[in-house]
């Protein structure tokens, strides 16, 4: 019975040190998030791209070179 209000007590401080340390956080602003948010979807966007891309080239080279062996 100790142990179990012992770790009520340490699960109560987990919670204030927590609460503690989320007031520290700075958090951005609409904009910075906006502006962030368009970051991350232009470069996901041009990865996929490129993948697209490479994975064209890929098929078409593959198909070209069982082709040149089986025709």
């Amino acid at each position: 019975m100790a142990e179990e209000k012992k770790v009520k007590k340490d699960h109560g401080k987990w919670f204030r040190e927590m609460r503690s340390e989320l007031k520290k956080v700075v958090w951005p602003d609409g904009k910075t998030t906006a502006k962030n948010t368009g970051t991350v979807l232009l470069c996901s966007v041009a990865v996929g791209a490129c993948i697209w891309i490479f994975d064209g080239v890929a098929v078409l080279l593959i198909k070209t070179l069982i082709g040149a062996f089986t025709g």
